[in-house]
């Protein structure tokens, strides 16, 4: 004790130091009962807000509802000289930052229930509704009946008070991309500081290091960490847990049947593990500490938006009343990777650029956790000599391009925070990012907008003749704030649409029924209509029993479901194209394990026999593509970019390349945005300017017309003559209209206030 320390907190006797942080001073105390404890007493500057002792009290008492499974159990609070004290049991051990740093890195067994040690903790404060958000090497207390975790609950309860500055609450070189970013820290971050806890352990340093601040922020943010020697499975466990966005990691819960290899939670699986975390017993008569009954309450959901493929399983959905894709509510916290649908995107001086929806891949069946192998194995596409325990997702974010005319630029999961925050104090940095961004954003939907909310005229802008009928119907969508125009001699017709909602990260679909009504769905992560509109397909949520990742044909005149098995963990699929005559669905498989997606194939469905032929192509060159059918469906195309020239290639089913047309430029990436109807042409972005559209003859490859036009991207053709696409400028009202082969406007489709969030979907009718 130092002089002027008190002498006692409360109903406790202080005996001593046993450390200072940030946070305040630690101290080893004994309470009314003998028994020793610690008791942590907050900095005087913490405790200044005259409101903050309070809030503090209130947050940390629910950490007093943690069962102590591989936890200091918090017994009380109180305040003393105005200043909050938190008491807690005391475990006598070093702390696992005092046993690397004085023993070196751990490995083997100790490392193994180290790790279990500390997921059940997580697992445990997450069941009581708690996010530690402080999670390091310095809150894992190494006692002598295993790992202990503390001081959760405590971070939350700062980060509540006004009395903290602009800095992130947490340790830099463990803390998670959303908190840097000031983002809700759910679970999730208590995953992703989870497993840097683990490479510490393991390796003796953080893998995203500890030297400067802005430096240790942009690996966070931007690059892959380092995990030495961390050998499978718990390797592809710890990968899982440093996905950079948030739904893409398992949750505590999921990482301890993984470590366990359990195939399914049960109401004993903390005791459990509690009990694989405990060190051996040391010689001699003292009997191992008992281990509490478990607690039955149940998992705390994740914090929203909540996919990937680790996530607890969701709460049921409401009724439905519509066509039968529309049950089952989705996971908590799992958005996953979409089907195509058509949203507005940025290409320069395009459309303004919608948020980064982070894509998925979906949980494992049954359970809320992939079950660890039993054995090592190599699952397909895999090269890792075992698969992670569970369906590791993404980049969430986003990295690579995706493709499908998607919402904005349709991306990958992991979302790219940038390397502009390689300067100053982090706050600041990222403010002055986001404000730049925003600021771009803003003066991009402002520029060369018309501000015109009302119905757009449907009369041509240039003497043309016009195709379309007059007579249009108008109907507001639910949902968002939309409109759509439509005639029912329209070659082509909005059947499905998403909207994002909350914070940016989740994303509700919208079906069309066959009696015309658009209502919310939660069953799939997509949902393709076939041409005759006799068949739904639905991108399920879950990997088969037997680890493939299925698709559901659903009847849509009886109601009946065939799942379709199309490949296996740990690929997924994406961009459902179908052929003209609704017999063949064409899937583009994908692979999430590298820090952006890539595409490594397609996938061709047999919609009658119910069947489904996988053909692997590696091709670095195409990885950043969609597969389309061309016209006449016996052969997929895909964009391809070797670094000289960006162009189609075009593969037979049995995914031989039979042709490329190099020097063409992209494909928009949207549902029906490359070939024309009849297959004849193509559009592309343009090879020297990718803001404006190029149409080319499919035979020879010459380009045939480069229209000028308010378009900022295509979306799909209309009919052979004619595409649709989302206008550029949107201060006000964004709409999705059509343009001939020399640029005139046509037709409005669909106008709405929400470009960046609505996700429209086209299907062919005729």
């Amino acid at each position: 004790m130092r002089p002027g320390e008190p002498r006692r907190l409360g109903a406790y006797e202080l005996l001593g130091r046993l450390g200072e942080g940030g946070q305040g001073v630690v101290y080893l105390g004994t309470g009314p009962s003998g028994d020793e404890v610690a008791i942590k007493w907050l900095r005087p500057d913490l405790a200044a807000d005259p409101g903050m002792t309070e809030r503090f009290l209130r947050e940390v008492a629910a950490a007093k509802r943690v069962a102590p499974f591989c936890t200091a159990q918090v017994i009380e609070t109180g305040v003393d000289a105005e200043r909050p004290y938190i008491v807690s049991e005391y475990i006598e051990g070093p702390s696992l930052q005092k046993r690397v740093l004085t023993s070196g890195p751990l490995s083997g067994p100790a490392l193994h229930r180290l790790a279990v040690g500390t997921a059940t903790a997580l697992a445990a404060i997450h069941r009581a509704g708690i996010v530690h958000r402080d999670m390091k090497p310095a809150n894992v207390i190494m006692g002598p009946d295993g790992p202990r975790v503390i001081d959760f609950g405590i971070a939350r309860a700062l980060d509540a008070s006004s009395t903290v500055t602009s800095a992130p609450v947490g340790t830099p070189s463990y803390m998670s991309p959303e908190q840097i970013m000031g983002e809700t820290a759910g679970p999730p971050a208590d995953l992703f500081a989870w497993a840097c806890t683990i490479v510490h352990a393991a390796t003796g340093q953080s893998p995203f290091g500890n030297d400067s601040l802005p430096a240790v922020i942009n690996r966070i943010l931007n690059g892959e960490p380092k995990l030495g020697a961390l050998q499978p499975p718990l390797r592809d466990t710890v990968i899982a847990c440093l996905a950079k966005q948030p739904h893409a990691r398992p949750t505590a819960e999921q990482v301890l049947l993984g470590l366990l290899q359990h195939t399914a939670p049960g109401p004993e699986i903390l005791q459990q593990a509690a009990a694989a975390a405990a060190a051996p017993p040391p010689a001699g008569p003292s009997a191992p500490r008992p281990v509490p009954p478990p607690v039955s309450r149940p998992v705390s959901p994740p914090a929203p938006p909540p996919v990937s493929p680790l996530r607890a399983a969701a709460p049921p959905a409401p009724p439905q009343s519509t066509a039968p894709p529309q049950s089952t509510a989705p996971p908590q916290g799992m958005p996953s990777p979409r089907f195509p649908a058509q949203r507005l995107a940025s290409p320069p001086a395009g459309p303004p650029e919608a948020s980064q929806r982070a894509a998925r891949i979906p949980p494992p069946p049954e359970a809320p956790a992939w079950p660890g192998p039993a054995a090592p194995s190599s699952p397909e596409g895999r090269p890792r000599p075992e698969p992670p325990p569970y369906p590791s997702p993404i980049p969430a974010h986003p990295g690579s391009q995706r493709t499908a005319g998607e919402r904005s630029a349709p991306e990958p999961p992991r979302r790219r925070y940038g390397p502009a925050l390689l300067s100053g104090a982090v706050a600041v940095v990222i403010v002055v990012v986001i404000g730049v961004v925003v600021a771009t954003r803003d003066r991009g939907l402002d520029a060369g907008a018309t501000g015109s909310s009302a119905p757009p005229s449907p009369a041509v802008t240039r003497t043309t003749p016009s195709p379309f009928p007059s007579a249009l119907t108008s109907a507001r969508l639910p949902g968002v704030d939309a409109t759509i125009y439509e005639n029912p001699a329209d070659p082509i017709r909005l059947t499905y649409y998403e909207v994002e909602i909350g914070d940016r990260n989740e994303w509700v679909n919208y079906p069309r029924s066959s009696t015309g009504k658009f209502a919310r769905s939660v069953k799939y992560w997509q949902q393709a209509l076939s041409p005759d509109g006799k068949i739904a397909a639905g991108r399920t949520r879950r990997y088969t029993t037997d680890r493939y990742h299925g698709v559901d044909l659903v009847d849509r005149a009886t109601g009946k479901v065939t799942t379709v098995k199309t490949v296996k963990y740990p690929l997924t699929y994406e961009y459902a194209d179908w052929t003209k005559d609704s017999r063949r669905l064409l899937l583009s498989i994908r692979d999430p394990s590298g820090s952006t997606w890539k595409t490594k194939g397609f996938v061709v469905v047999d919609a009658a026999a119910g069947t489904a032929v996988v053909r692997r192509i590696d091709d670095s060159a195409v990885e950043d593509g969609r597969f389309y059918w061309t016209g006449d469906g016996r052969a997929v195309a895909t964009a391809f970019d070797d670094g000289t020239a960006k162009g189609v290639r075009f593969y037979d089913l049995d995914g031989r390349l039979v042709r490329t047309l190099g020097g063409v430029g992209r494909p928009y990436n949207t549902l029906g945005g490359l070939f024309s109807p009849s297959g004849a042409s193509m559009v592309t972005q343009c090879p020297d300017d990718s803001a404006t559209p190029c149409f080319w003859d499919v035979s020879t490859g010459t380009r045939t017309a480069r229209p000028e036009s308010d378009c900022g991207k295509i979306l799909g053709w209309w009919d052979d003559r004619h595409v649709f696409c989302w206008t550029r400028a949107a201060k006000g009202a964004s709409r999705v209209i059509v343009i001939d082969m020399a640029g005139n406007r046509l037709r409005t489709l669909l106008e709405t206030t929400q470009a960046e969030e609505l996700g429209p979907f086209y299907s062919r009718t005729r």
